[in-house]
């Protein structure tokens, strides 16, 4: 059975740190990338960052570039969003997704073949 299960989700202040962890079972880790996505009530959910685990490449929205980064842990199957210098207009349910096209990192929501559940992220201004 394939599972992504995201946690490290919270209420930070502005200005604050968060690291979010994505554990991924049921399929080869190392052939997938995977991205990070987030949606705030009323709004479209959005990419935020990705990585092709095989070749290493990294993608980040313009509006994280720089405070965010994306890791991967083979021996853990765990993919890490490490969230630094928080806004508020970074509250989101931060949902993990893998797609089998291991090979790119992108950002299209409609590539992604596999989600998690969701993590609330809220930083308090």
């Amino acid at each position: 059975e394939v599972q992504l299960v995201e946690s490290g989700g919270g209420l930070v202040q502005a200005g604050g740190s968060l690291r979010l962890s994505c554990a991924a079972s049921g399929f080869t880790f190392d052939d997938y990338a995977f991205g990070w996505f987030r949606q705030a009530p009323g709004k479209e959910r959005e990419g935020v960052s990705s990585i092709s685990v095989s070749h290493g490449s990294t993608y980040y929205a313009d509006s994280v570039k720089g405070r965010f980064t994306i890791s991967s842990d083979n021996a853990k199957n765990t993919v890490y969003l490490q969230m630094n210098s928080l806004k508020p207009e970074d509250t989101a349910v931060y949902y993990c997704a893998a797609d089998r096209h291991g090979s790119l990192a992108t950002m299209f929501v409609t590539e992604y073949d596999y989600w998690g559940q969701g993590t609330q992220v809220t930083v308090s201004s």
